[in-house]
């Protein structure tokens, strides 16, 4: 039995072409298609062509496929063949006499899964399935209203960082592969296969096809008595033949792998969609300098099927001046998605919600994708009670009870008769919400990968009516935070400096930025001649950024130098929020000597210690709680933007030979407010005003901390005189004492002469003085 189902991309000025099939000596015209433009399909799509075959598969003989073309005057020239062998893959067996094929070819085979796994084989069996785990419950019942869609991406991807938590893993399948190239889905080749067509019906030194013929082979045995009634025939349920006007939605979400493309060693990706003559995406809409661009985009183009089948998807760098280079191109068979018995053209979601976030995007609910599951399989139509929370399907009764141990605690959960008809579906293996990688190729480089994208498709035939909201994928969008940072006190601060009677001191400072905005750098005021490593500041350290929250990533600014000069765009980087600390000596006439530095991860703060003395440079383990006899454990790590707030002592190392020693400790609040607290809360840098939240006050300092250019005499009192003082009234007391027996020693001698000589007696009695 054949289905001939159509022709696709023939070339040159084919009119009116047929299909010629060749078997066993035994040949089969099908009417010729008389206009290729409006429909490529065939008149009449089954046939039936007795053969008389060996019972052996390696000497069945092949199945030859000519298209003729229908010209003037009789003439029919061939304008492709195809040679099929191995058409032991085509074999059916009768009715009860073994299962069929598991192959590509099986289109029943997905009701034979249907028959395993419900137990329904005609009318026996019975229906039992599991109950799910506890944790399995409550976590399909988690509310996901404040989720975006790139949580349940980055679950599916086990980044629990970037997931906000989420762990249901099972929402949203990733494959890594094209999706018709999964064996469980037979290429999405049950319904019809694609065989292409060449001059000589074998490819010959890279020739590419003139064209395809889309149909399938069933090949069952006949009973030799002609009184038993032969077995039904295949392929009595075909869907319209008509060409369907369909809405088609291209999910572009991310690449990666991509070969560079410019001197940087990086590229400027964007998207273009093609499909038939239609084409979107603009050059402006790139990522600059990546190699793993981000795109989350959203293309819609309304399509004729199968008209237009083929959907291209390409990837091109940006240039300055076109024509852009073409990065890679992967094309999807929009037809084969919609015909697959599969259920391809819309992936099954995990739920059923009317509104909100995860809102269904189908245009058929569940109960009428159920009863066209169980029409195509010839299976009775489900009958659903009044309340819907029981089907009857054949002689199955199924209760929702068995599926939802407990009421949804989500909002918008949908009635109960289309969430059990979900659930019923996820069962018959469909395809699910997924997420498929395609490779990209180049026709300047053929068969070498350029290259793979992560994108999804959705197929709305315009028949059935208008289909859901669509997904937003939008990239997260970096929010305004600001990081206020008070640092109150330092301890134990390695000394940087001697002073002049010999005592080892430090003038300390503290700078900080966050790391990968530099220019943001700030630091407090100097504590001079620390001479203990103690230090007060009472200074404010105020920092804006961008952040995604929800990944916990920094976003540099666009106005970031660029790397190159031949770059057309900074580029962007994504960066932890890490505050970094450094503690400095300062000096006049010398570079400053670096004592320490303090790196600290907002998304994974160490819990800091509350007294100085508690505060080392390696926690050992899980510290315990401060209320022993509860019993509870304080994490050692937690994330700034869940507490908002911390305040306590961490240490400052310093890299000394192969390890890390401790070099000081610092006191320090931090505060972490989106835009418009920080708004509602103005605060200013060190002191300065606004001076709130908290209201800093001059820090106490002791009186010998300044700079000693400015008051010398003071230098000399506090430096010299408070703890010499005893040894220097001593010294000057003996100075004085010097002073005195030099000065008597020296008017010694002249004393003595004066008595020894005595010239005042001489002069009197050699008659100075008359009377």
């Amino acid at each position: 039995q054949v289905l001939a189902w159509g022709l696709r991309g023939l070339r040159g000025g084919v009119r009116a072409p047929s299909l010629e099939l060749q078997c066993g000596g035994q040949t089969l015209r099908t009417p010729p298609i008389l206009n290729l433009t409006t429909n490529p399909n065939f008149p009449t799509n089954a046939f039936l062509l007795p053969l008389h075959l060996p019972a052996e598969e390696e000497y069945v003989p092949p199945i030859w496929l000519r298209v003729l073309d229908t010209r003037e005057f009789g003439y029919r020239p061939v304008v492709g063949q195809a040679c099929v062998r191995g058409l032991g893959r085509y074999y059916w067996p009768p009715p009860g006499q073994g299962k069929p094929p598991s192959g590509p070819a099986a289109p029943s085979g997905l009701g034979t899964r249907w028959a395993q796994q419900w137990g329904h084989q005609g009318q026996q069996g019975h229906l039992s399935p599991p109950h799910p785990a506890p944790h399995q419950a409550a976590e399909e019942e988690e509310d996901e209203d404040e989720d975006d869609w790139w949580s349940k991406f980055y679950a599916a991807m086990g980044d629990k960082a970037k997931s906000r938590g989420r762990t249901g893993r099972d929402r949203l399948k990733i494959y890594s592969c094209e999706l018709e190239a999964l064996p469980e889905f037979e290429g999405l080749q049950d319904f019809c296969q694609t065989f292409p067509l060449y001059p000589g019906g074998h490819p010959t030194g890279g020739d590419d096809p003139v064209g395809e013929f889309k149909g399938l082979f069933r090949i069952y045995p006949l009973p030799e008595d002609p009184a038993v009634s032969p077995p039904p025939r295949h392929f009595q349920q075909l869907p319209p033949s008509q060409p369907q006007k369909c809405l088609v939605r291209v999910y572009v979400v991310r690449a990666f792998d991509l070969p560079p493309k410019d001197r940087n060693r990086l590229c400027d990706p964007y998207v273009r969609i093609s499909l038939g003559k239609k084409k979107l995406g603009q050059r402006d809409q790139y990522v600059p300098n990546t190699l793993e661009p981000v795109f989350g985009r959203l293309f819609e183009v309304t399509g004729t099927i199968p008209l237009e089948k083929d959907l291209r998807v390409t990837l091109l760098d940006y240039d300055v001046v076109p024509p852009d280079q073409e990065i890679g191109t992967t094309t999807i068979d929009l037809e084969n998605r919609l015909l697959s018995r599969y259920r391809a053209n819309c992936g099954l979601a995990a739920r059923y919600r009317t509104t909100g976030p995860g809102c269904w995007r189908d245009q058929l609910p569940p109960t009428r994708i159920l009863e066209h599951f169980a029409h195509s399989r010839g299976l009775p139509a489900p009958q659903f009670s009044a309340e819907g929370t029981t089907v009857t399907f054949g002689d199955q009764t199924i209760l929702l009870s068995q599926f939802e141990s407990d009421p949804p605690a989500h909002q918008h959960p949908g009635p109960p008769r289309e969430r059990l008809a979900l659930h019923l579906l996820r069962r018959c293996h469909l395809v699910p919400e997924h997420l498929e990688t395609r490779t990209l190729y180049n026709s300047t480089q053929p068969g070498m990968e350029q290259g793979k994208v992560q994108m999804w498709v959705d197929i709305f035939p315009s028949t059935l009516g208008s289909p859901g909201p669509p997904v937003d994928i939008t990239p997260r969008k970096p929010q305004r935070y600001e990081l206020r940072c008070v640092v109150w006190n330092t301890r134990d601060v390695d000394m940087g400096d001697v002073n002049l009677i010999g005592q080892q001191m430090s003038d300390i400072y503290v700078m900080g930025w966050l790391d990968g905005l530099e220019e943001q750098r700030q630091r407090t005021d100097v504590h001079y001649r620390s001479l203990q490593g103690d230090g007060a500041f009472n200074w404010r350290f105020v920092f804006s950024f961008q952040c995604l929250a929800a990944e916990e990533l920094c976003v540099t600014p666009p106005f970031s130098p660029q790397e190159h000069f031949w770059s057309l765009d900074p580029t962007v980087r994504k960066v932890p929020p890490k505050l970094i600390l450094q503690v400095w000596d300062n000096d006049k006439f010398s570079a400053d000597d670096f004592l320490g530095v303090l790196e600290l991860e907002l998304s994974r703060l160490p819990q800091p210690a509350r007294q100085p003395q508690n505060c080392t440079p390696n926690p050992q383990g899980t510290p315990q709680s401060p209320w022993p006899w509860r019993g509870a454990r304080v994490p050692s790590q937690f994330s700034l933007f869940r507490q908002k707030r911390a305040r306590g002592w961490w240490p400052c190392t310093v890299q000394d030979g192969n390890k890390r020693r401790l070099s000081g400790k610092l006191e320090l609040s931090l505060e972490l407010l989106t835009a418009k607290e920080a708004e509602e809360r103005p605060a200013g840098r060190g002191r300065d005003e606004p001076n709130m939240y908290p209201k800093l006050l001059p820090p106490v300092r002791p009186e010998w901390s300044f700079l000693w250019l400015q008051a010398p005499l003071r230098t000399l009192r506090y430096g010299i005189w408070r703890q010499h003082r005893g040894r220097i009234s001593l010294g000057l007391a003996l100075l004085l004492l010097l002073v005195l027996l030099l000065t008597f020693v020296y008017a010694t001698p002249g004393y003595l002469a004066m008595k020894l000589v005595n010239p005042l007696e001489s002069w009197r009695l050699g008659g100075g003085w008359r009377h």
